[in-house]
């Protein structure tokens, strides 16, 4: 063997330490080799699933976790998992699961810390080995198939159709952690296979496509900015639902939006203080309005009959004046503080003044700009002030599953 062919036997068996890019790794291997795709990945989200479909991979094999509370937490995506059987994968569930392996064919191998999600292939700090060796690939192959011949049988999308069903309804309840643990994990227990210890789920990310600021109470019952955000969380039930008008259906929120949540507040001026936020749900008539019951313990309701259900809420500790400023947020941004305002803005034409631009509504939608800055004082009120311990939020009222919730999740 010459050194030219030397060289070239060896630059085929390479193995690299990487700390960055796995986005364009993953990439790479893909059109390196797409016909016969292995992945072990615990959490799966759909903007990464649709990286690795776009490639039209062939011979698919998942392996995931199948507890529904990850699902429930945000950091697992049943739509993930639904665009992978319509694409023909087959995908099996194990429980613990934390090993994250990619193989492709018998081409390239992909061993990292890296999840089958965005955040991980593009913005987290992850580590792994990217080899094309002959043994390591085989080794990797090995495990996964020792792994899939434990992992139970093939999802299907009738089993999927049942947990999307049990999922939807705990977070329309409001999603409290609590009862977290009342929701199945389908997974197989392939104890002995893999590493033990499950990860700890992170909190959802408070970013996403659209944000609103909700408004609690009128023009005209204003609080002290020495009022507990907890008694307003008790007497609004926020933690669970935002109510608006009977007249008018809040259409406009779509499924995962931030709901950041404001109560009207006087003392020594009129303002609005955003003291929690939480992850919105899309109204569906029906399930989304107030029981007779509901409307009986609080009669207010009548009139706020329609809801906004939201999950994952969390509060500032102590009072409004620990909440913060809506005016603080349209003086530091101007028109870029609320979506309309800065489209008449670049349009050159209607209202650009936000203080004119949320009366008389429940809710106004935020810019992106107007998100970010929201999201990072909150972000810094919770950290200083601390925030409703868990424990006083299960002690509120939670809503029960009446007739019309079960209807239309059924």
């Amino acid at each position: 063997m010459d050194i030219s062919e030397e060289q070239a036997r060896w630059s085929a068996m390479t193995s690299r330490l990487v700390d960055a890019g796995w986005a364009e790794e993953l990439n790479a291997a893909l059109q390196l080799e797409a016909r016969n795709l292995s992945v072990i990945s615990p959490f799966l989200k759909q903007k990464a699933i649709r990286r690795v479909l776009s490639h039209t991979p062939q011979s698919v094999r998942v392996i995931t976790r199948f507890n529904l509370a990850d699902f429930a937490e945000g950091v697992s995506d049943i739509a993930a998992i639904r665009s992978l059987l319509i694409a023909g994968a087959r995908v099996r569930g194990i429980r613990n699961l934390h090993a994250k392996v990619y193989v492709f064919g018998s081409r390239r191998t992909i061993v990292t810390s890296a999840n089958l999600t965005e955040a991980a292939l593009t913005r987290n700090h992850e580590f792994g080995l990217v080899s094309d060796d002959a043994e390591i690939i085989s080794a990797s192959t090995r495990y996964f198939d020792a792994l899939w011949s434990r992992a139970g049988t093939d999802l299907t999308a009738r089993q999927l159709d049942e947990w999307e069903q049990t999922v939807t309804m705990h977070l329309a309840s409001g999603g409290p952690r609590f009862r977290l643990e009342t929701l199945a994990d389908y997974g197989t227990d392939a104890t002995g296979v893999l590493y033990s210890g499950a990860p700890t789920i992170p909190a959802p990310i408070p970013q996403a496509e659209q944000a609103f600021v909700k408004f609690l109470g009128e023009g005209s019952n204003r609080v002290p900015l020495s009022f507990s955000t907890r008694d307003e969380i008790d007497s609004a039930l926020c933690h669970w639902a935002l109510a608006y008008p009977a007249t008018k259906r809040p259409q406009a929120v779509k499924e995962g939006a931030v709901m950041f949540i404001g109560r009207l507040t006087y003392d020594p001026k009129p303002d609005i203080r955003i003291f929690g936020r939480a992850t919105g749900m899309r109204h569906v008539p029906g399930r989304d309005d107030a029981s007779a019951d509901e409307i009986a313990q609080r009669p207010w309701k009548n009139t706020w009959s329609r809801y906004i259900r939201v999950h994952h809420a969390e509060f500032v500790a102590g009072t409004m004046a620990n909440g913060v400023s809506l005016n603080a947020l349209m003086n530091a941004l101007g028109p870029d503080a609320f979506t309309s305002t800065q489209r008449n803005q670049a349009r050159g034409e209607g209202n650009t003044n936000p203080y004119k631009a949320y009366r008389q509504l429940a809710a106004v939608e935020l810019s992106r700009e107007g998100q970010l800055w929201l999201s990072e004082q909150l972000q810094r009120a919770l950290e200083v002030h601390g925030s409703v311990p868990q424990g006083e939020l299960n002690k509120l009222g939670w809503p029960k599953l009446h007739e019309n919730l079960i209807a239309t999740l059924a």
